[in-house]
């Protein structure tokens, strides 16, 4: 059986080698030509497939190691007998501490303290789920807003949109790219509801550039109708807005969820679903080395003077700062696609190990440990 596979994914090559003819190519560049013999495909977001790229293929199974499945025309698909897969929740800890360095940044650039503020958490998956729970142990009061779990669960739990957008001093979007229906989220953050926020709110998208309307989040921050705003989606990626970016508080090139590990995790169940689907022995591959981290992966706080918060605060950062990102976006935004696919090494916070001084009740070390960093005891 012949696989065609993104180049770009990372730990693949060697994985189906064994038990496939594999072929590599830029996700951009898969062409209608290079699948029409081809039985799967392994891919990620830059791959479109739809009947412009499928039909007429023997094409039967299509996992992306993304999150995302937007750029797989489902239903298409299903009605032509291709299977597909995605990898739900692979990177949901990456995307976690990337809104948790944006958290703690904001807070220390405009000076305000985490219990002072509101996060508003619209979409409450893999993702906004962990947003919400690290939220909480900074300190933040957080909203949930999730319609579909709302109709699902009772609507207990969560608020409405217009809750979210009444109550929240910062606003965060991990939603799925939805065109139509009860809940769309193509343009959920258009002019009129960007012009129900106020001058001491923010907006942050880390779910799909077309979210948020682009030109009128423009428009909003130029006019300051908004405080600040931070993306690292953006509308007609790779070619984005450099005007919008000049006017944001952080940008960044769709790497939130590029942590090492979940890449790890969306290229192991990509390849165990492929080997599941097709019978064949890569069925429980997975990836067991990653490299390591270009930070010191075990490190000490002293907690002396600090709460809790400020302590776990200090560890996110050491982990990862948003803003080394953000300059390497403003500095070349025309190399969008080549900071992507030459991401840096990012890892999660259970790669590293913490030593707490000082802490001679505890209490620091209990939430260093419940956002899930192991502790040097």
């Amino acid at each position: 059986m012949k696989v065609i596979c993104d180049s770009d994914i990372p730990f693949l090559k060697g994985a189906l080698e064994p038990h496939c003819e594999v072929v590599y190519a830029r996700g951009s560049e898969i062409s209608r030509d290079m699948v029409k013999d081809a039985d799967a495909l392994v891919i990620r977001t830059r791959t479109k497939c739809d009947a412009n790229l499928l039909e007429g293929s023997k094409v039967r199974f299509i996992a992306t190691a993304t999150i995302g499945y937007d750029h797989i025309d489902t239903a298409w698909c299903e009605s032509h007998g291709i299977r597909w897969t995605n990898a739900p929740g692979c990177n949901s800890w990456s995307v976690q501490q990337y809104i948790g360095s944006l958290l703690v940044t904001m807070a220390r650039q405009f000076g305000f303290s985490f219990r002072e503020k509101t996060l508003g958490v619209v979409g409450v998956g893999n993702v906004g789920s962990k947003v919400a729970r690290l939220a909480a142990l900074l300190g933040f009061r957080v909203l949930l807003c999730d319609p579909p779990r709302a109709r699902r669960e009772g609507s207990g739990s969560f608020v409405s949109i217009d809750e979210i957008i009444s109550r929240s001093d910062i606003i965060t979007l991990h939603v799925p790219l939805i065109r139509d229906g009860e809940d769309a989220t193509f343009h959920m953050f258009d002019s009129s509801r960007l012009a129900k926020m106020n001058q001491n709110q923010t907006l942050i998208n880390s779910s799909r550039g077309e979210v948020v309307d682009g030109a009128a989040l423009k428009n909003a921050l130029a006019q300051k109708k908004i405080l600040a705003a931070s993306l690292d989606v953006w509308e007609n990626e790779p070619q984005i807005d450099p005007e919008l970016l000049s006017l944001l508080f952080t940008g960044t090139p769709h790497i939130a969820g590029y942590s090492v590990d979940g890449k790890a995790t969306g290229t192991t169940m990509s390849v165990q679903a492929l080997g599941k689907f097709f019978d064949l022995p890569c069925k429980d591959w997975e990836v067991t080395e990653v490299p390591p981290s270009l930070q010191p992966t075990e490190f000490s706080i002293d907690v002396t003077g600090k709460t809790p918060q400020e302590v776990l605060a200090d560890a996110i950062l050491h982990t990862y700062d948003i803003k080394n990102d953000d300059a390497a976006l403003r500095t070349d935004v025309a190399s969008f696609e080549k900071q992507r696919s030459h991401y840096p090494v990012r890892r999660e916070f259970p790669a590293f190990s913490v030593k707490t001084l000082n802490d001679d009740t505890g209490r620091s070390t209990v939430f260093l440990r419940e956002a899930g960093f192991y502790i040097d005891d």
